[in-house]
């Protein structure tokens, strides 16, 4: 509320946390189904594991640019 962030900026900042909360759900449910399909160690079950986590991460860097655009300039006034 100190920050006075906009309806639009909200908006923003909301889908950036649901599409990372949608990826580490989506990661887990892939992590589960790989391994259920291959319970012993398999390179390509480490790969597939490997590329959802690497979306996770790609998600949470983008969630962090959209904090840092809504949120750095107000943050940056309020402590300046």
């Amino acid at each position: 509320l100190a920050l006075r962030v906009s309806a639009l900026e909200w908006c923003a900042l909301t889908l950036a946390m649901a599409l990372v909360l949608g990826a580490e759900a989506l990661n887990t449910a892939i992590e589960l189904v790989v391994d259920m399909a291959q319970p012993e160690w398999h390179a390509l079950a480490r790969d597939a594991k490997d590329v959802a986590a690497a979306a996770v991460l790609v998600c949470s860097l983008g969630a962090a640019v959209v904090g840092l655009w809504v949120l750095g300039p107000k943050l940056w006034t309020l402590l300046g």
